[in-house]
């Protein structure tokens, strides 16, 4: 009797190598390592090539402050650690957009971030974007704070280059859907508006090449902490913050029209979402990776 096939031999697999494994971590990492970097680098551009007028006193105020705040908060809470990351995230937002003439104010910027993600909460969540608040506060209490939406420039190769580096971080954060909807609402309004007053369509490309613009849809607006649940209502919320903006400032002729936007439809977030109920977002989860890639991962 003739003896039975021997079975096949399966493929050797190659062991993944040391390059493969050091990108498959970084495209798995937490999303705020992303956009520590990029708003790292931004601050660190603008000291040195783009020559903010932003004193290396304030970064430094700033960012302790917030660090501080985040510590002491954190123990008073009595949390089982202290995560720096969103007050770093917070403090080099205040330090790219937040001016002002006295160093005590940019401290209380970063004081009213921070306290406000344990004060102001809704549902395990808190409402507003901490720096969002922070500017809407000073700049409705006092006139020695400003927003320099002019230091970026108008070239469009650098808010191309910025409007890049931040897909990167609301791709990572799942919370691309609202930046889309909040650009695609806005510039239809900007176009929209210049065609019905018969503008040259140079006007509204002008107003659009902004970074201070491109900052805000990129790193303020996709907030997943501060955005709603389920997308559809992600998408309403993104629609009513452009509209806001676009009333604000082609209609009231107010400046700063983003900020006050943001702080008003942020208040809607918890009635968004018992309207229309969706998953939590949590870090955490979001820098894990899929099952099907965690069982290839090497232990």
């Amino acid at each position: 009797m003739p003896a039975p096939p021997a079975p096949p031999i399966p493929p050797l697999r190659r062991a993944p190598g040391a390059a493969h494994r050091w990108l498959d971590r970084a495209r798995h990492a937490d999303p705020r390592w992303f956009q520590l970097t990029v708003l790292g680098s931004l601050v660190a551009c603008g000291l040195t090539v783009l020559r903010f007028d932003l004193p290396v006193t304030q970064v430094v105020v700033t960012i302790g402050t917030a660090l501080a705040t985040q510590v002491a908060c954190s123990r008073i809470a009595r949390l089982p650690r202290v995560e720096l990351k969103s007050a770093l995230i917070s403090s080099l937002s205040l330090c790219l957009l937040l001016r002002t003439s006295w160093l005590p104010l940019a401290a209380l910027g970063s004081v009213i971030a921070i306290i406000s993600k344990f004060a102001i909460r809704a549902h395990d969540k808190h409402v507003f974007n901490p720096t969002n608040l922070a500017l809407a506060v000073l700049l409705a209490t006092t006139d020695r704070v400003w927003i320099s939406a002019g230091q970026w420039g108008s070239t469009a190769i650098f808010a191309a280059a910025l409007a890049l580096a931040g897909l990167v971080v609301v791709q990572r954060s799942a919370r691309s859907d609202v930046t889309i909807a909040f650009l695609a609402s806005y510039l239809a309004l900007v176009f929209g508006r210049s065609l019905y007053l018969g503008e040259p369509m140079a006007i509204p490309l002008h107003r659009l090449q902004s970074g201070a613009l491109v900052l805000f849809a990129f790193f303020m607006i996709s907030d997943p902490r501060t955005t709603p649940d389920a997308r559809w209502a992600r998408l309403v919320f993104a629609a009513l913050v452009a509209y806001g903006a676009w009333y604000v400032q082609f209609r009231l002729f107010r400046t700063n029209g983003l900020v006050w936007s943001l702080v008003a439809v942020s208040g809607l977030t918890p009635l968004l979402d018992r309207l229309i109920a969706g998953p939590r977002f949590e870090w955490d989860r979001a820098a894990l990776p899929s099952p099907r890639r965690a069982a290839l991962l090497p232990a």
